[in-house]
């Protein structure tokens, strides 16, 4: 059989040794490391290598206490370490796979007091200001980083990736933005770049030749007075010297005030800026970021942008995503939506990593899917994701399932949230469940609405009938320009030029994203629109890769005003990797947020407001529409009939606790109960 990517699937010669196709799955910091359950970490990496990726990278292993990401995080620079991480490779290999560890030096980055840097200067995104380092320090970090490879040899990896970009300590080192000294570690770029330049070549000394070596470097720092690309072809040529064997594109700081990887960025949005590169050094470039289906990946190489392809998140939502794309069951696979919601945001609250597609992810020895020992009737009421996530899970494990759902289609919800600008990849989750669907034995029953009668003969009973708007009960909210989000969202109704819209919560985000747009326009599927509006340039034409006429937004399709009742910053809730993205795309758009307000009424003029408790300062916000998008109450009227019948059922998503409209939990959920039947 001819295979549909031929370019991605296509074996990777190192000369000493051989990746079998051109997908690595890049380094995820997923706190697994620091639970120190080794078995838990082989069983993840091992899932992922009997999937078929070509090579898996670690997430960020620290070289010494001060470079960690955190105070405790996982290192590879005690003795007992080598021992535990010969636990991940040995299974890794058993598998039939091959892996890199990541050796990541934080510098400033590091939450944690004893942090270093080329310079005194403090991060913005971290509590420590760092300690300039001297000649003698300098040096034990080139040596603490060097060991560590050794180690990384010792404990049984085929490679390291040195981490250059993202921001950390040798990115820091490479830009006057941080590196303000005027030794020989500072100043002219070839004194600039010399500490990445002594470590790879350092690193090479140290291992040998048959041991891979990725460096990745920061090919558009999205920082002021970051790198230009006449630096960055310099630093690929000296790192390739110094005996690198790959390079991997790092894209934007940590700190950078434009997103690289939320779902809103545009697909492959940034692999041109390694194409760049290409032709410049004679080893093999790696590009990344939002590169989320085999057909993306095989576009990006085919079009000569690099010689190999770095997807992370999809191997949380996918740990088959190459063996199903080999296979020609690509439709099979479940998509990453970009949404950070289990997995960076559960990285930065300390949490472990997980996906909100497959919450399966990171609890591979925990959440095991396997023939059930007896096999039940299984009734589903309501195809949302909820629903959905309940009734493949069972199928999966030999029940048999029957999913009632009142409307014409899956999705759910879902089937909202994807007509926002900013969030198609939601149409790739809907299919990905009808996918599933027609896969499995499961009979769907759509247009039809569960009555408790219906309900007699199962085992199991799930209800998962979702939400339903509440009712702020304003007074004049009944007019005809007074709209519920989903009318909006779903097109029965059309909003005017001037609205209101009413709550601030992930809905009202999304609704005000809907309507600063124009029908059918969204920047993500457009992405020199999208480049234009976060003021990406040129690496050639200016440093960092920021636009010197800055950030270009289009004008708003409306003018909107985002009303609510906390007095607190707008999106204060939102996700803590992605909130940022959202306040900072509406007030590009010029969005008005009016926060700490009470709703007295609604007219043929506006929405009537007062502020405080004492009801003060009343004033009309001016609006030809409303919109209300002021929460959600849970719909269970059928379960709430089935339990006063005394039958046992179990509520889970939206009916069971709806605030906002938290995927995550509720796929998680189903996924969860599905395993204990």
């Amino acid at each position: 059989m001819t295979s549909s990517y031929p370019h991605m699937l296509a074996p990777l010669d190192l000369g000493f040794t051989t990746l079998k196709n051109r997908v690595m799955m890049g380094s995820m910091h997923t706190n697994l490391e620091e639970t120190k359950d080794w078995n838990r970490v082989a069983e993840f990496y091992a899932e992922r290598a009997r999937g078929g990726v070509g090579l898996m990278i670690t997430g960020g292993i620290a070289p010494n206490p001060e470079g960690g990401v955190f105070a405790q995080a996982a290192g590879l620079y005690r003795e007992e370490d080598i021992a535990h991480h010969r636990v991940v490779t040995e299974r890794v290999h058993e598998a039939d796979g091959k892996i890199a560890m990541q050796i990541l030096h934080a510098g400033r980055y590091a939450y944690n007091p004893e942090c270093v840097a080329p310079s005194a200067v403090k991060s913005p995104i971290s509590p420590f200001p760092p300690k300039e380092l001297d000649e003698e320090g300098i040096e034990k970090q080139i040596r603490d980083i060097v060991q560590t490879a050794v180690n990384a040899r010792e404990a049984g990896y085929d490679g390291v990736e040195i981490m250059g970009s993202e921001g950390y300590l040798l990115n820091q080192f490479l830009v006057t933005h941080t590196n303000k000294r005027t030794d020989r570690w500072g100043g002219a770029y070839e004194n600039r770049m010399r500490l990445p330049v002594e470590v790879v070549r350092r690193v090479r000394a140290a291992v040998g030749n048959d041991f891979i070596i990725i460096y990745r470097l920061s090919m558009i720092d999205l920082i002021p007075n970051g790198s230009t690309h006449d630096e960055v072809v310099q630093l690929a040529k000296a790192v390739e010297e110094a005996g690198a064997t790959l390079i991997n594109t790092g894209i934007g700081w940590h700190e950078a005030r434009i997103p690289t990887i939320a779902t809103s960025v545009p697909r492959a949005a940034f692999a041109w800026v390694t194409k760049k590169l290409m032709g410049k050094v004679s080893i093999p470039l790696i590009t990344s970021n939002r590169i989320n289906t085999p057909e993306v990946a095989e576009e990006v190489l085919s079009t000569g942008c690099a010689d190999m392809v770095s997807l992370a998140r999809p191997f949380l939502a996918d740990s088959h995503f190459v063996a199903k794309a080999q296979s020609g069951r690509a439709h099979h696979i479940a998509p990453c939506i970009a949404c950070n919601q289990a997995c960076l945001d559960h990285t930065f609250s300390g949490k472990i990593s997980s996906c909100l597609v497959n919450p399966r992810a990171c609890f591979e020895t925990e959440l095991v899917v396997k023939p059930a020992k007896i096999t039940k009737k299984v009734a589903v009421v309501g195809a949302g994701p909820a629903g959905l996530s309940t009734a493949i899970t069972a199928a999966e494990c030999g029940h048999q399932v029957t999913i009632f759902e009142k409307s014409d289609a899956i999705g759910g919800q879902l089937n909202l949230a994807k007509k926002v600008p900013g969030k198609e990849e939601f149409w790739g989750l809907v299919d990905w469940f009808q996918a599933r669907l027609e896969d499995l034995p499961i009979d769907l029953r759509l247009r039809q609405e569960a009555q408790a009668d219906d309900l007699i003969d199962f085992d199991e009973v799930i209800i998962a009938t979702g939400v339903r708007p509440r009712d702020p009960e304003i007074p004049g909210q009944g007019g005809g320009q007074v709209h519920s989000y989903i009318d909006i969202l779903n097109g029965t109704a059309k909003a005017g030029e001037n609205v209101a819209v009413i709550g601030a919560g992930g809905i009202g985000f999304d609704v005000s994203e809907f309507l600063v747009h124009r029908d059918g326009e969204s920047p993500t599927e457009n992405l020199p629109e999208w480049l234009r509006e976060w003021g990406v340039g040129d690496p050639e034409e200016t440093a960092g890769g920021l636009a010197k006429e800055g950030a270009q937004p289009s004008a708003a399709a409306r003018q909107v005003t985002l009303l609510q009742r906390k007095a607190e910053k707008h999106g204060k809730r939102l996700g803590k990797t992605t909130g940022w993205i959202h306040r900072a795309a509406l007030q590009m758009k010029d969005v008005n947020m009016v926060a700490g307000v009470n709703y007295e009424g609604i007219d043929e003029k506006g929405v009537s407001v007062s502020f405080g408790e004492a009801r003060e300062n009343p004033k009309v916000i001016p609006a030809d529409s409303v919109v209300l998008c002021a929460g959600q109450i849970s719909e269970r009227a059928l379960a709430d009939v089935l339990i006063q019948a005394g039958r046992p059922v179990h509520v889970i998503g939206g009916a069971d606790v709806a605030a906002e409209l938290d995927a995550k939990r509720a796929i998680d959920q189903g996924v969860r109960l599905a395993l204990r039947f």
